[in-house]
């Protein structure tokens, strides 16, 4: 059995010996970036299953840019940040970047080991690409309604065969997601997946980008480039937002799924393409067809399996599925521990109209947390829109009261924080929070 691979990029000598040792008897492999400039080098050599990185950098690398680059291509790859110069800033930036743990030297030989078997366990190791794939693309199918379980039924079938297919449905419904399920369960899975923004390509580049060119094929073109839809051979390209596409763009990709074959700019011959096609839309595109806005030859050849995401406003009893799914999500993204919501939140979150679906409702809870309420969400830390009109001269209130109380503590305590933070119960970084959201800055302000 092969052991798992842990790189790591530790420069501080104590810090780097510490490691070594504590995880020498382990059945881990671990294979060291001698600096911080090489972790993504050996990040792509080695396939890692955790990332140890130190920070910051000796070699004045940005350690957090580096873990951002690797989570724009893995969110839940785990990383553990050590230091030898811990602050509680860099505890909370790491947190927030979804860093899974911190460790500030000298630390517990225990704690390490029981935090490297935790992320190294088969629920939080990384899987293959296609089974990551499929676990990353569990939320959109969240939920038990009727129309969700038909629409689940549906993608099963549709994953297995290799029809076009199209998409509709909403901003935010999660159109481009059930696209990629719909490739990661199919035939064509282990091809590459290539999305394309079709409200984004202008004319002017369409052939270029899409169908490639030779090299000297015009000023600029030094070398030769495939084009995204021959990247994408044997696999699935994803053309989204296609009612954005122009009538001239419309007519290109109606002549390539006739033909299977791109001509690239400056080739004497064509190139054979083996790809499907996924579109989608949250425009009516049938009444685009009537008004000669879009080609009803172009919308024939891709109608053939049709998926469409019911709002979010149509499938309220999801709402609590979805509101537990992302609850457990930011309590690890943001290091908290919130238990869940008042009878009152969970009213006002179910009356909204949702206008920008699960979209939309995540952002809402991602806007709850990075202002840390207590133990459970009210329906006062929602944002106005949602807790209702009749709520909002409340909700100032109880503002202007929070905010006195922040000046009377700070005011009895000579603008002392962390006897301020005793006097009112909380932690000097909610403090800090609250002083922030109030604008209360310096002693001299006032």
């Amino acid at each position: 059995m092969n052991k798992p691979i842990i790189l790591f990029a530790v420069q501080s000598h104590e810090l780097k010996q510490s490691i070594q040792t504590v995880l020498h008897h382990q059945t881990v492999e671990l294979v060291e970036a001698m600096t911080c400039q090489e972790v993504l080098k050996y990040f792509q050599a080695t396939m890692p299953q955790l990332l140890i990185l130190e920070s910051p950098c000796q070699d004045g690398v940005d350690t957090l840019a580096i873990v951002e680059s690797i989570h724009d291509k893995d969110r839940r790859f785990p990383v553990i940040l050590v230091t030898t110069r811990g602050s509680e800033r860099l505890a909370i930036s790491a947190l927030r970047m979804g860093i899974k743990d911190y460790f500030e030297y000298p630390f517990s030989g225990r704690d390490l080991i029981n935090s490297v078997t935790k992320l190294l366990s088969p629920r939080a190791s990384k899987v293959s690409s296609t089974e990551a794939l499929k676990s990353a693309l569990h939320h959109p199918f969240i939920g038990s309604s009727h129309s969700m379980q038909k629409v689940k039924t549906y993608l099963q079938k549709v994953a297995h065969v290799d029809s076009h297919v199209l998409i509709t449905g909403e901003t935010g419904t999660g159109k481009e997601l059930v696209a990629k399920f719909i490739h990661g369960d199919s035939q064509r899975s282990r091809k590459p997946f290539i999305a394309i923004n079709c409200a984004a390509l202008p004319d002017s580049l369409l052939e270029s980008e899409l169908f490639g060119y030779e090299k000297g094929a015009f000023t600029g073109a030094q070398t030769a480039y495939a084009g995204k839809l021959k990247m994408a051979d044997g696999g699935t390209v994803f053309f989204d937002e296609i009612g954005d596409m122009s009538p001239y763009a419309q007519a290109k990709i109606l002549r390539v799924l006739e033909s299977k074959e791109v001509y690239p700019l400056g080739a004497k011959q064509s190139v054979a393409l083996d790809i499907r096609i996924i579109a989608a839309t949250n425009r009516h595109l049938e009444k685009m067809m009537l008004a000669k806005e879009f080609r009803d030859d172009l919308y024939f050849r891709l109608n053939i399996a049709r998926v469409h995401l019911p709002p979010l406003r149509e499938r309220k009893e999801d709402i609590p599925e979805l509101l537990n799914f992302y609850l457990k999500q930011f309590n690890q993204q943001f290091g908290l521990s919130l238990v869940g919501f008042s009878i009152e939140a969970l009213e006002a979150l179910f009356d909204y109209h949702w206008p920008g679906n699960i979209r939309e409702l995540k952002n809402v809870l991602e806007t709850v947390f990075i202002d840390s309420p207590y133990e459970r969400i009210s329906r006062s830390d929602l944002p106005e829109p949602i807790r209702g009109r009749e709520m909002a001269k409340a909700f100032s209130d109880q503002s202007d009261r929070e905010r006195e109380s922040l000046l009377a503590a700070l005011n009895a305590t000579n603008w002392n924080k962390s006897k301020a933070a005793e006097q009112l119960q909380c932690s000097r970084m909610t403090l800090y929070r609250k002083m922030e959201k109030h604008r209360i800055r310096t002693k001299k302000a006032f």
